[in-house]
Order: C-alpha cells, then sequence, then structure tokens
C-alpha cells in the first residue's frame, strides 16, 4: 500500500480523488495528520495556489504530497471567478452564496458558456509535477441536485444534460476537471510504482 498525502482538509475532495486511485494508493488528507492549519492561497493562479499548497506540507512532512486548486471560469465574466471562486462571495467561504452572487451577475446575460479547471501540483522528493484537466460546459440559472459540492449545482458538462450535482460521483468522475488532472498525476505515478 502507497500513501499519498493530499494537501486538503475537504472531504468531499478526498472521496472523489479516493474513488479514482487503485487499490494499492491510499490517501491521507491533512485532517488524517491532524495538520488543521489553512494554507492561505495567496497565489493569482490555480498553479500559483496548487504550489503553495504542495510546498508547505512537503516542507512540514518531508513526504511526497500533491495538492490541487480549481476554479471556474466564466466566458462572459472574463473568467471570473477564476481563481477566486471558493471565496467569490468573499470569507468565510460558502458554497450557496457563491452561486447566489454568480447566478445574479448572469441573470441578464446570454452567452453562459463556462470551464471549470484543476491544477493538481504534486511535489516529490526532488520537484514539483503539474497536471492540468479542463471541462466546458454552460452555467444554469436554475441550481439542480444534491450531489457534490461547490459550484456543482449549476455547471452542466458539455454534451449533457445534467448538472455535476445530479451526477452520481462515478458519473462525475467521467467528465470532471479534477478527475481529468487527477488520471494524469497516477499515470505519472505508476510509471515510478
Amino acid at each position: 500500500m502507497t500513501s499519498l498525502i493530499f494537501a486538503t482538509h475537504n472531504s468531499n475532495k478526498s472521496k472523489e480523488i479516493a474513488s479514482l486511485l487503485p487499490d494499492f494508493f491510499h490517501i491521507i488528507n491533512l485532517s488524517d495528520l491532524n495538520y488543521l492549519t489553512e494554507i492561505p492561497e495567496t497565489e493569482n493562479t490555480l498553479e500559483g495556489n496548487a504550489i503553495l499548497k504542495a510546498q508547505t506540507i512537503f516542507d512540514t512532512f518531508q513526504q511526497p504530497v500533491f495538492s490541487d486548486d480549481s476554479g471556474l471560469e466564466v466566458e462572459v465574466l472574463n473568467g471570473a471567478p477564476g481563481v477566486f471562486s471558493a471565496r467569490y462571495a468573499g470569507e468565510p467561504r460558502d458554497d450557496k452564496k457563491n452561486m447566489d452572487l454568480l447566478i445574479n451577475n448572469l441573470k441578464d446575460k446570454s452567452n453562459l458558456h463556462a470551464r471549470f479547471r484543476t491544477v493538481i501540483a504534486y511535489h516529490d522528493i526532488q520537484e514539483i509535477h503539474l497536471f492540468e484537466g479542463v471541462i466546458d460546459g454552460t452555467i444554469t440559472l436554475q441550481p439542480r441536485g444534491q450531489m457534490g459540492f461547490g459550484y456543482d449545482p449549476i455547471f452542466i458538462p458539455k454534451g449533457q444534460t445534467k448538472t455535476f450535482a445530479e451526477m452520481t460521483l462515478e458519473q462525475k468522475n467521467m467528465y470532471s476537471h479534477r478527475s481529468k488532472a487527477f488520471q494524469q498525476l497516477i499515470s505519472f505515478l505508476l510509471k515510478y510504482k
């Protein structure tokens, strides 16, 4: 069994990632390590925040670690909320307030094209490796579904009719940005297993 540190406190993300892993990998998140400090996301890019989190946890535990940063990029809003997706409506983080603000900002727009983007930073003993996943889709102004988290109730992947929040975890993983980035990480790790 190979243990991997995932630099997150988000149990939803941990479950999503664990469901993608081959059996011989085991995810340990920051709560499992009793690391309760929130790592400030102070960079202005997804790549920067992913690297910052991976570097912080690597420096603390001196073990290989991966982290991610994800953002919803809405075309008509010039890529917003983007890197500020988790805090779009301000602090503290609140998924419903973030969605409500985004819906309000789009209510008079006809172009509802958006994309979800995830960047994963994997810090091994020598260096940092980056992996990216993107899924195009549209925003629905009426939240639908009870699954998932974040903006999942208002994001419909391209070619689908359901929001991410209406999909099972297995269905979501067939399309999701995080899944695409993570599959690249898994392929990378398997080369060196």
